[in-house]
């Protein structure tokens, strides 16, 4: 059996429990998708597609982008994206399903994009064998650290000499006081909104602030909301947005103010937060996100390669350009 949803409130409404309970991680949860969709593809239709054998289903959150286009569900905020399994699938079970799911999606698609993948093996294979022409091709990374069971001292005597330097010089006169805060209040996403504002990111996309306030308060009340900021005085100078998933803390968003450059605020709290996840939270992994940014490495001792994967429709003349174009760009990296 094969199917889609085009409604994101019939899918949670049925799927949210289930997916909490076989799936706990925060990007692989019906809640988180819904809130991705409200808050930043609000313009776009949702297309869920799944496909069940016995007791076996897989799930492909999507959506619609017009002109018989759809991607995946997934964006700038999102970690990861794969397709979602429950009732436990050995691996042939999954390639049938996924299978399945791909021939659904062939009768009125021209086009689908999905990104970030880790492993975009499975998928590439599934939909070749359902009949789309499809690419893949490496795009990006995350990086993350892998605890092992260290102390926060051990981990911070590996780091590179010039950032722990940094943090020496720069942390040597105590310019700032630092919080890890549990739970989410108005005044605190005041503060984090204020260094925000005045930080050298650029402006938020359209609905990403509201995003991570309702995840921000949606992780407090689960405990699992680490919000931390430095302040001189009642100035909050620097704000970083952490979440914890399972065993692992995700580093959704930092910003700090840049009239503090000089001072280096947002690096000095780096080194309180990861403090706090390794010794406080005991946590086995730290996971920075998408985003090949430098200064990861400083903190990060491993890049986990991210995949993009692009099918093309040969029933729709339109894919046949785009699907030629793909194909050339895969082949030269």
């Amino acid at each position: 059996m094969a199917r889609e949803y085009r409604s994101m409130a019939e899918v949670r409404q049925w799927l949210a429990p289930r997916l909490r309970d076989a799936a706990p991680l925060l990007f692989a949860q019906a809640e988180w998708f819904d809130a991705l969709h409200r808050h930043c593809f609000a313009d776009m239709p949702v297309r869920v597609a799944m496909a069940a054998e016995g007791g076996a289903e897989v799930w492909l959150f999507l959506h619609d982008r017009g002109e018989r286009k759809a991607g995946a569900l997934a964006n700038w905020y999102s970690f990861s994206w794969a397709p979602l399994f429950l009732g436990n699938p050995d691996e042939r079970t999954q390639a049938r399903l996924l299978e399945r799911v791909a021939a659904e999606l062939l009768r009125d698609c021209a086009q689908i994009d999905l990104y970030p993948l880790e492993e975009s093996g499975a998928v590439l294979a599934a939909l070749r064998k359902a009949g789309w022409f499809a690419v893949t091709r490496a795009m990006g990374g995350r990086h993350v650290l892998d605890v092992q069971g260290r102390s926060f001292d051990r981990y911070w005597a590996g780091r590179p000499g010039r950032l722990r330097e940094l943090v020496r010089r720069r942390g040597r006169d105590r310019p700032f006081e630092y919080a890890v805060h549990h739970e989410l209040t108005d005044g605190l996403w005041r503060d984090y909104e204020a260094v925000h504002a005045a930080s050298w990111k650029e402006p938020e996309p359209e609905g990403g602030l509201a995003l991570l306030r309702e995840i921000a308060g949606r992780e407090s009340a689960a405990g699992r909301l680490r919000i931390g900021f430095a302040r001189q005085g009642e100035r909050a100078v620097a704000a970083q947005l952490w979440t914890l998933d399972g065993d692992c803390a995700l580093i959704h968003k930092l910003c700090h103010d840049a009239a503090f450059d000089a001072q280096s605020p947002g690096t000095l709290l780096s080194h309180s937060m990861f403090a706090h996840a390794i010794d406080t939270d005991r946590v086995a992994r730290i996971d920075y996100g998408t985003g090949d940014n430098a200064y990861k490495s400083d903190w990060m001792e491993r890049r986990i390669p991210l995949h993009r994967v692009d099918a093309f429709n040969p029933r729709f003349a339109s894919a046949w350009l785009p699907a030629a174009r793909a194909a050339i760009s895969a082949l030269v990296g």
